[in-house]
């Protein structure tokens, strides 16, 4: 296992002990908003690790983790950054541009309601404005899944191929959302600093 497996392997054990440890605290203090920022952000993290139905259930999974916390405190900025980011997810994960551009005015009401309680906030303020690039961020993963469908019917020419293809997916991937990912890890590192765990590795497979 290379070291990128692994660090992968570790985020990905770290998670689900958080998604575990928040669920568990959720029994015994459902009213607790960090707690569920925690749950949310961890639900979020993970959905990265999925594909498919399975990555969209868990982002909505989280996105109604962190409504739940804003109905408990409805001006909770972190909550509200985080809500923005599981909405952008949301818009990345769907092939339709109307939908994806719903998603992207909701994480941007979002992070500008964040930005409201706490002006001087800059990375609330970074994540405004990377959220008015996401529709054509949208726009170009579309291309180039449709890109990469299209060559997919070519004849393979030797059995490297598939893995090599996988590799430019997934580079192209952190290219396109790298930015959306690293604005989780971050929350998660806020959110993890609150409670007794301590914080994941970062993931410095982002560009």
């Amino acid at each position: 296992m290379d070291n990128m497996q692994k660090e992968e392997l570790e985020r990905l054990m770290f998670f689900e002990q958080a998604r575990e440890k928040a669920a568990a605290e959720y029994n015994r203090s459902p009213t607790d908003p960090d707690n569920l920022i925690r749950w949310g952000g961890a639900l979020l993290e993970l959905a990265h690790f999925r594909q498919g139905q399975d990555s969209i259930d868990m982002v909505q999974d989280a996105v109604s983790k962190l409504e739940e916390a804003l109905r408990i405190n409805p001006r909770k900025p972190d909550a509200l950054w985080c809500l923005g980011n599981a909405h952008t997810s949301q818009g990345f994960l769907v092939n339709e541009t109307d939908k994806a551009n719903g998603f992207f005015k909701k994480a941007a009401r979002c992070f500008q309601q964040a930005l409201d309680e706490e002006p001087t906030n800059e990375l609330y303020q970074r994540a405004l404005e990377m959220t008015e690039k996401a529709p054509s961020l949208h726009q170009e993963l579309q291309k180039q899944l449709a890109s990469q469908a299209a060559l997919s019917g070519a004849p393979a020419a030797g059995p490297a191929k598939p893995a090599a293809k996988k590799k430019k997916d997934s580079d192209f991937k952190y290219d396109v959302m790298g930015w959306m990912v690293l604005a989780i890890g971050v929350i998660a590192w806020v959110s993890m600093a609150k409670s007794n765990m301590p914080p994941p590795p970062p993931p410095s497979s982002l560009k």
